[in-house]
C-alpha cells in the first residue's frame, strides 16, 4: 500500500500593502478641520513623527507606536479630543484639576492614557507641552552599548 501525501499548497506570497483605514472616510465639520491642522502641525514638529489614519481618526505615531489620537465624536462621544499617553500618576492629575477639559477615554484609559477636550477653547500652548510628553512617553530609547 503506497503511503499518501498531503496535498501541497502554493506558497501565497506576501506583498506589503499601505496601511489603509477599514473605517469609511468622516466628513468633518469646519471646527474638526480645524482642529485636526492644528493637532497635525504640533505633533509632526516633534522628532521622527508620523500620521496614520487608523479606525477612521488620525493617529500621530512615533517608532512605529501611536503618541496622539484623535476622537472626532468617535462612537458618539460628546466631544473632539486627542487622547495621549501620560506619564505615571498624571491622568489623575489633569482630571482632577479639570474634569471639563481633561477625562479618562475608553479602551486605553485603564493603561494612564488621558483625553483632552479640543472643540472648547482650548490653551494649544498647553496642549502641545502634553503633546511633548506623550511624545517622550512613548519614543523608542536610544540603546545603550555595553562596556565591556
Amino acid at each position: 500500500m503506497e503511503a499518501r501525501r498531503a496535498p501541497t499548497r502554493a506558497k501565497k506570497t506576501l506583498t506589503k500593502s499601505p496601511r489603509v483605514s477599514t473605517h469609511p472616510v468622516k466628513k468633518r465639520a469646519p471646527v474638526s478641520r480645524s482642529i485636526i491642522e492644528r493637532l497635525r502641525k504640533l505633533c509632526l514638529r516633534l522628532e521622527d513623527t508620523t500620521e496614520v489614519l487608523a479606525w477612521g481618526e488620525p493617529t500621530w505615531r512615533v517608532g512605529g507606536k501611536i503618541f496622539a489620537q484623535l476622537d472626532d465624536h468617535h462612537h458618539g462621544a460628546e466631544h473632539v479630543s486627542v487622547w495621549i499617553p501620560a506619564p505615571e500618576g498624571a491622568q489623575q492629575a489633569l482630571i482632577g484639576s479639570d474634569p471639563e477639559r481633561f477625562f479618562r477615554p475608553p479602551y486605553v484609559g485603564h493603561r494612564g492614557w488621558v483625553a483632552i477636550v479640543l472643540d472648547t477653547d482650548p490653551d494649544w500652548s498647553m496642549v502641545g507641552v502634553l503633546l511633548e510628553q506623550a511624545h517622550g512617553v512613548i519614543k523608542p530609547r536610544p540603546k545603550q552599548r555595553r562596556r565591556r
